[in-house]
């Protein structure tokens, strides 16, 4: 049984559909105007209303945010547009072709499953779920409805990508031996307030929060940070690892996630309201292949505001393959010997600034198959995130010798590892922090943990809902 017929089979029974009508989708022709919504105002989304309505004959018609000052700005500049801040009145709009979703990820899924049952079609940032169910439920409603989902993952539309992937599927570079992705930036302390956040009155938290608890918030600013809050957000490896993951998934056609995982890591250094790690390294396998995905926000030691590299690089892709090593950041890349001495081919790109449009042209042909970046390799690739994720967050306190020993039979990793542990050394981290997780077993076909701890980390597959608000049982 393949994936997507195992998730259309297994997707369980419940309620939403009911909500709407399960309106059918306006017909296009060709040429007519396609209508779309953008929900979540912050940088992101106003950028992509900027996008959008930079395409010929497509026309942003509606606003929507929690946030009633964010969605005024916004509309400042979108002539005659609507302004809502509950998406569910977007649903009602019969001549509303596409929703694009741009919200905290834990919206995600629950925006594009209702959008699947109203006939319209998606385009939804990433990652594009916030845990493995909710990626299921999401292919499923796209299999049953027959929407055109696209992943925000904008470098599936950059040449550079598409070019390099072909060509390691069609064997130029041999096999692959092994694979990294890796996101190396600077981030700084979220904060800790003594007492809750007041949410402010132009935000209706209610709304704001949906599937997930109304908790208190100790963070000090609202919007953004809670990325690094993992109730809500991913963390780095969910806000950029996983652009990488995708970029990885599309180039070798992985269509289904790692058979194993084990991370280690920690929040270093801040003693804030965050518990998303800030250093994180996991080691996986897919089929034999050893892949590595790690993300770290600190320097390279106390006091210091200069930042490590990884093999000359800060953040993508790194494909070793029996006759090429292969290097791919955002908007290129090239292909060297496997010593890494000598240029093979470069591989030119623009970081795939035509993925709105890549996703207007699949709404006007009406073929799914046309997306750079449809919801199944979305679901996939921040699947990988979350399966690293769910080990650290499974882990317990470990010292670097332990790391080391439980992570040496990863052989790829190694260097990596060192790395890690002499970047904290220099950092003077308070070792207590560091955790290690378990080395878990997946099962791709079913997407579910087996063996040891697997009872432990089948219960981060899934998270309990507001009922109002949760993705349903049956799509």
């Amino acid at each position: 049984m393949n994936r997507r017929s195992f998730i259309i089979k297994t997707a369980a029974a419940a309620a939403f559909a009911s909500t709407y009508n399960l309106l059918p989708a306006r017909s296009l022709g060709a040429n007519e105007r396609v209508n779309i919504a953008v929900i979540g105002l912050q940088h992101k989304g106003r950028s992509l209303v900027d996008s959008f309505m930079a395409i010929p004959d497509v026309r942003v018609v509606a606003l929507c945010d929690v946030d009633s000052k964010a969605l005024d700005q916004a509309a400042e500049g979108v002539p005659n547009v609507k302004k809502v801040r509950d998406y569910r009145r977007l649903l009602e709009m019969n001549a509303l072709d596409a929703i694009v979703i741009v919200t905290p990820n834990h919206w995600h899924a629950a925006m594009t499953v209702a959008a699947c049952q109203a006939g319209k079609h998606v385009y939804v940032e990433k990652p594009v779920s916030h845990c493995i169910w909710e990626g299921q439920q999401m292919c499923a409603a796209r299999e049953k409805y027959q929407r055109i989902i696209q992943a925000g993952t904008q470098h599936l539309s950059c040449p550079s990508i598409i070019e390099c992937g072909r060509d390691i599927r069609a064997g130029v570079y041999g096999k692959v031996r092994w694979a990294h992705c890796f996101k190396i930036n600077l981030r700084q302390s979220v904060g800790l307030r003594k007492s809750p956040m007041p949410i402010p009155d132009h935000i209706d938290y209610n709304l704001w929060a949906g599937p997930t608890p109304m908790t208190p918030i100790y963070r000090e600013r609202f919007h953004y940070d809670w990325h690094w809050d993992l109730r809500w957000g991913a963390g780095e490896m969910g806000n950029w690892g996983v652009h990488y993951t995708s970029d990885l998934c599309d180039m070798l056609g992985w269509s289904s996630m790692p058979d194993s995982v084990m991370s280690t890591g920690g929040r270093f250094l801040w003693d804030d309201a965050a518990d998303a790690p800030n250093m994180l390294l996991s080691a996986m396998k897919h089929q034999g292949i050893p892949l590595t995905v790690e993300i770290r926000n600190l320097t390279i030691a106390k006091d210091s505001n200069v930042m490590p590299a990884h093999m000359g690089m800060r953040n993508g892709v790194i494909i070793m393959c029996e006759n090429g090593l292969l290097k791919l950041s955002r908007g290129g890349g090239r292909a060297f010997t496997p010593d890494g001495k000598e240029v093979i081919k470069t591989y030119e790109g623009n970081g795939g600034a035509d993925h709105p449009a890549n996703f207007i042209a699949a709404i006007r042909a009406d073929k799914h198959s046309m997306l750079n970046a449809p919801i199944e390799g979305g679901h996939i690739s921040s699947g990988i995130c979350h399966l690293a994720n769910i080990s650290y967050r499974l882990g317990t306190q470990a010292s670097p010798d332990e790391v080391r020993s439980r992570m040496r039979h990863y052989e790829n990793l190694r260097a990596t590892m060192d790395a890690h542990l002499h970047q904290l050394e220099a950092n003077e981290v308070d070792w207590s922090r560091l955790k290690l997780g378990p080395q878990l077993s997946f099962d791709p076909a079913t997407e579910t943990f087996t063996g040891n701890d697997a009872t432990e980390a089948n219960q981060f597959l899934r998270y309990e809902m507001r009922r109002e608000f949760a993705v349903p049982d049956q799509v």
